[in-house]
C-alpha cells in the first residue's frame, strides 16, 4: 500500500477547506421527479457518501433553465426557485455529516435525449452528433440535428448559468462546477468539428474557448470572491468517446492557459485513465498539462478508486483532489475503509439496481 497520508489531509480550494482530497464525481442520475425536483431518494443517495467519509461531493448535472438545457427525463433541475427549495436537503444531509458540495450545472447543448420545455436542441452550429442516445438513459436512435444557437441566446445562456449559480448559493452549497465537457453545450463551442462558427466564438482555439471564459467570468461576478467556482474539462464525449484535441499539447496550452487567468477556483479534468498520456505524441497526462499551464487547483478523475493510484497523483503533485465515479458506486464509505485498511468492493454494475451513471459516459 502507497503512502496514503496526505490523500486524507485537508485542503483549501477556493475560500473553503475539505476535510481530506477524495470527492465523489459528477455521475449522471435520472431519480428526480418529472419535473425536475430531489427525491428522498437522492437526499439519501448523496448524504451516504458525506457519512462515508468523502470530502467533497460534487453532483450529478443539473440543468440550468426552461429553455435548451435539459438532457435527459427525470434529470433534476435548478431552473427555478422550487426546484432550489427541494437541493437543500441535499445541502443539509451532506453538511450534517461533515463533508462539502458543490452542484455541477449543466447545459446539455446538442446532446439532449429528453427535455420537457422544447422538441429542438441548439448546439454552435447545426452538425448532426455522433453516434447514438443512450438506451441506458431511455433514449433510443440517433440524436436530433440542433439548430445553430443565435448571438442572443448565447447571451440567454450565460444569464441562465448565471441565475442557476447564484440559486446554488443561496441555498448553501459551497460552490458550483460548470459542465464543460463530455459533448455539452460548453464542451461543443470547445470542439472543432461541433463548432464551425464563423463569429467570435468559432474557428480558432482562443474564439472556441470564449463562451467558457464569459461564462466564467458573468458568473463570478454574480456571486463574488467568495463563493467557490470550478470547472469540468475532457476531450472525449458522451457519444464520441475517443476524441481528442487536434492541436495537442498547443491546445492544451491555449484552453488551460486561458482558463487559468480568470477567476476559476479549480479545473476538474476527467480522462478514461487519469494518468495515461493525454497524446499519442507526449508523456504528459492531461492532468499534468492542466495543472503546468493553469497553475489552478486540479480535481483529477478517471480510474483512480485504487488507493495506491488515487494517493500516487496526489503524492507527485499532479494532481491536489481525486474525484472517484465507480469507486464510490461500489464503495459510499470508501474514505473510511481505505483509512481503517479495509478491503473494497469490486464495482458491479448489477448491483447498481438505479440508474447512476453510464462508464462509458464518464471516465470514473
Amino acid at each position: 500500500m502507497s503512502d496514503t497520508k496526505l490523500l486524507f489531509e485537508p485542503f483549501n480550494i477556493g475560500k473553503i477547506t475539505l476535510k481530506n482530497r477524495v470527492g465523489v464525481a459528477p455521475m449522471t442520475r435520472i431519480s428526480a421527479t418529472e419535473e425536475g425536483f430531489v427525491t428522498n431518494k437522492m437526499v439519501n443517495y448523496y448524504g451516504s457518501f458525506a457519512e462515508g467519509g468523502f470530502g467533497l461531493i460534487i453532483t450529478e448535472g443539473t440543468y440550468i433553465d426552461d429553455k435548451y438545457s435539459q438532457t435527459y427525463y427525470d434529470q433534476p433541475g435548478i431552473a427555478f426557485d422550487e426546484q432550489a427549495h427541494e437541493w437543500k436537503k441535499v445541502v443539509d444531509a451532506v453538511h450534517s455529516a461533515g463533508s462539502k458540495i458543490f452542484m455541477q450545472l449543466q447545459h446539455t447543448g446538442p446532446l439532449s435525449q429528453g427535455n420537457r420545455f422544447a422538441n429542438e436542441t441548439v448546439a454552435p452550429s447545426s452538425v448532426q452528433p455522433k453516434g447514438e442516445q443512450l438506451k441506458f438513459y431511455l433514449g433510443e436512435g440517433p440524436f436530433r440535428l440542433p439548430r445553430e444557437i443565435t448571438i442572443e441566446e448565447i447571451v440567454d445562456v450565460k444569464n441562465s448559468f448565471v441565475d442557476a449559480a447564484k440559486r446554488a448559493k443561496s441555498i448553501g452549497f459551497d460552490g458550483i462546477e460548470l459542465h464543460g465537457a463530455n459533448g455539452y453545450l460548453l464542451d461543443a463551442f470547445l470542439t472543432e468539428y461541433t463548432n464551425q462558427r464563423n463569429d467570435e466564438y468559432g474557428g480558432t482555439t482562443e474564439n472556441r474557448v470564449r463562451l467558457l471564459v464569459e461564462t466564467i467570468q458573468d458568473v463570478r461576478k454574480a456571486v463574488g470572491e467568495d463563493f467557490t467556482i470550478g470547472i469540468r474539462i475532457s476531450q472525449s464525449k458522451v457519444n464520441d468517446y475517443t476524441y481528442k484535441w487536434s492541436g495537442k499539447e498547443q491546445d492544451a496550452k491555449i484552453i488551460f492557459g486561458t482558463l487559468g487567468k480568470t477567476s476559476l477556483d479549480y479545473i476538474h479534468v476527467t480522462e478514461y485513465k487519469a494518468w495515461k498520456p493525454a497524446f499519442e505524441t507526449g508523456k504528459d497526462s492531461l492532468v499534468v498539462l492542466a495543472k503546468e499551464y493553469s497553475q489552478l487547483p486540479i480535481i483529477a478523475n478517471g480510474q483512480l478508486e485504487k488507493p495506491e493510484r488515487a494517493s500516487e497523483i496526489i503524492n507527485n503533485g499532479h494532481a491536489d483532489i481525486v474525484t472517484l465515479g465507480k469507486g464510490a458506486l461500489a464503495n459510499h464509505d470508501w474514505v473510511k475503509k481505505v483509512q481503517n485498511g479495509e478491503p473494497l468492493e469490486e464495482f458491479d454494475p448489477e448491483k447498481v439496481l438505479q440508474p447512476t451513471a453510464v462508464i462509458k459516459d464518464f471516465e470514473l
